[in-house]
């Protein structure tokens, strides 16, 4: 089977998981949104970045760790009980440590009157962070479908449960007050939890996904090599370093926000702001998320193959020209986008394209990672990574005084550009593929030209912002193929037959 096919229907089977789930997850944003205040939802924003940070220091790269060994291993099972037993570990530990330091953690945080946050977002961290193994087990068995099925039913629950105690029981207080429906609801609902609701129910859903992967938990009995653990500690230590860069690149803006802002007073309602508009541009997220789920194991499958190298460049051309859509789709249409967030998050929608674009840049770079995770280099994605998060930081701070959130955007924007076009320097000298370069910052300027094109044309046209926004993606498409066709022959000799 064609490998760009294959990649192509295992990215498709993954985004039912990924981005249908996501997208139904993104459908909470609206209710957030409207039922929070946006200061509320700034304390949302603040500690999902903390998990986000140690999310990855629990993991410490030990999934591609696994991915790779599991490649080459003669006895590939005795590489999943030591990852599994590995992440199992650490996991443990860090509940029992930060279980300990929770009272000085919430007091740190600002959350005192609020601990129960703290041993929560502890527990889910450490349950996500030791499914991570199995999960990774299931796409290197290529069980794309028992992997959706699993993560689908954890969000579907996560949504019900959400819609179920943010919307529907504070409804049946305030419009039925003296049924017995309401004795019922008050028996199970605290009006005043807030955002706890969201945390709590994030718990929940965590061991229920735990409780699904029970089967793939019997790997446990393929114990541990310690020997072999070490190898894969040297080759995951580097990645660590690498995901911890990348985390603090991805998120730490939402922690450095609250500090750094010159308002302190509306700081957290900024914060608030911005996570919101954020997820407008997570559409972008989505799509490099769900490529990344079949891409890794993808590229680590077609290492050994003589066209390998063109192959990574095939899959960057049409990754670009996918993402490139979606930003434009995102921007002429973002009128309609804009919706799913709040009235009162309206005036952060000027960070969505800044933030579009980053996140083309940052898929674009997990392409180009290959070269190094392939010829074991990993060493240098820690130094790129590391490189990135001291610009995110750097830029960051002289940034958001004067700019605000923006700066923030700015910064991300200006991280993943400058990591993107290292790893692509570097990757010329120690494993170079036939990227084309000159094609994609074609297509790229078209892109961005069409999206002023969009502007120009509302402002003057009149024209209902649908009926633009689809002639721009169509004009869009047809400059793209048309390059394409003319520069695969193949491609325009099947065409034609197609035609005839």
């Amino acid at each position: 089977m064609n490998p760009i096919k294959r990649l192509a229907g295992q990215t498709a089977v993954y985004g039912l998981s990924n981005i249908v789930g996501r997208l139904l997850n993104y459908l909470l944003i609206p209710i957030y949104t409207r039922v929070f205040l946006p200061e509320e939802y700034g304390v949302v924003a603040e500690l999902y970045a903390y998990v986000a940070l140690f999310y990855v220091i629990l993991t410490y790269g030990m999934g591609t760790a696994f991915f790779r060994f599991s490649n080459e291993a003669k006895d590939p099972a005795k590489v999943y009980g030591t990852a599994l037993y590995s992440v199992l570990f650490s996991s443990l530990g860090f509940i029992i440590l930060a279980g300990i330091l929770s009272p000085l953690i919430a007091g740190g945080l600002g959350y005192t009157a609020h601990i129960e946050y703290i041993i929560w977002f502890i527990i889910i961290i450490a349950l996500d962070s030791f499914t991570t193994i199995p999960f990774a087990r299931l796409r290197q068995e290529n069980k794309a479908f028992r992997f959706a099925i699993i993560k689908l039913s954890g969000i579907v629950l996560n949504i019900g449960l959400n819609l179920f105690f943010i919307l529907y029981c504070p409804y049946v207080l305030n419009h039925h007050a003296g049924s017995a429906l309401a004795s019922f609801i008050r028996s199970i609902y605290n009006p005043g939890m807030g955002v706890g609701y969201i945390f709590s129910i994030n718990l929940f859903t965590s061991l229920f996904t735990l409780i699904l992967l029970a089967p793939e938990l019997k790997g446990l009995k393929y114990g541990f090599d310690k020997l072999l653990w070490k190898k894969m500690m040297i080759y995951a230590l580097p990645l660590l370093v690498m995901g911890l860069s990348g985390s603090i690149n991805e998120s730490f803006d939402r922690i450095l926000l609250k500090h750094l802002l010159p308002e302190k007073a509306t700081a957290m309602a900024q914060l608030g702001i911005y996570a919101a508009c954020y997820k407008i541009s997570i559409l972008m997220t989505l799509f490099v998320q769900t490529f990344g789920f079949a891409a890794e194991p993808f590229f680590f499958g077609e290492s050994k193959k003589k066209d390998a190298r063109e192959t990574y460049a095939r899959v960057m051309d049409y990754f670009v020209i996918v993402c490139l859509f979606i930003f434009l789709g995102v921007m002429v249409y973002i009128e309609f986008v804009k919706r799913y967030v709040g009235v009162n998050f309206y005036s952060g929608l000027k960070i969505v394209p800044i933030l579009l674009l980053a996140n083309m840049f940052l898929g674009m770079f997990y392409n180009l990672s290959i070269w190094y995770k392939i010829t074991n280099k990993t060493i240098y994605g820690a130094y790129i990574s590391l490189a990135g998060a001291a610009i995110t930081l750097l830029a960051n701070f002289i940034m958001i005084p004067f700019l605000g959130y923006l700066g923030s955007a700015w910064a991300t924007f200006i991280c993943y550009l400058s990591i993107l076009i290292l790893s692509w320097w570097l990757g010329r000298k120690y494993y170079p593929v036939p990227y084309k370069v000159a094609r994609i910052l074609f297509y790229s300027g078209v892109a961005i030209a069409l999206y002023f094109l969009n502007i120009y044309i509302k402002e003057i046209s009149g024209l209902h912002y649908f009926i633009n926004g689809t002639l721009i993606l169509f004009l869009f498409l047809l400059i793209v193929g048309s390059v394409e066709i003319y520069k695969n022959p193949m491609l325009k000799k099947t065409i034609l037959a197609k035609l005839q």
